[in-house]
């Protein structure tokens, strides 16, 4: 079987063995400590983590594997489209950092810009767009 390659945008400056690990304040909403880690399986979704984590470094994409048991992100899942297409998960137990992916573009500034407009219109709704 093949081996799924998984990745995990943030901001934070992480080498390889790092482990990520829930407990810890979310880059996300209202910055609660975190329950779960989340990550993907596509590079799209990843850059978006990169883009909106919380934080003043640069966006960074790592490669991570997860140590433990995992679910499909319910933020995501069955919302705007059935199944799991962004192939997006979470996990109460930690991701390992086996690399880093260097050379990935960003979303266009109007397209970012759209982005964090709509999550500002949710928090003002009072939806928060993670579970943390």
């Amino acid at each position: 079987m093949d081996e799924q390659t998984f990745y995990h945008g943030t901001k934070a400056d992480l080498e390889q063995g790092h482990l990520i690990e829930p407990g810890f304040r979310s880059n996300y909403g209202q910055r609660n400590t975190a329950k779960y880690v989340y990550f993907t399986a596509t590079l799209d979704a990843a850059t978006w983590g990169a883009e909106l984590a919380a934080g003043e470094g640069r966006g960074r994409i790592y490669i991570v594997e997860p140590t433990g048991a995992y679910e499909d992100d319910p933020n995501l899942t069955n919302k705007k489209f059935p199944g799991n297409p962004t192939e997006s998960y979470r996990t109460k137990e930690a991701l390992r950092v086996v690399g880093e992916v260097m050379d990935w573009k960003g979303h266009a500034p109007e397209q970012l810009q759209a982005m964090k407009d709509n999550l500002q219109r949710l928090k003002e709704q009072g939806i928060e767009a993670i579970q943390n």
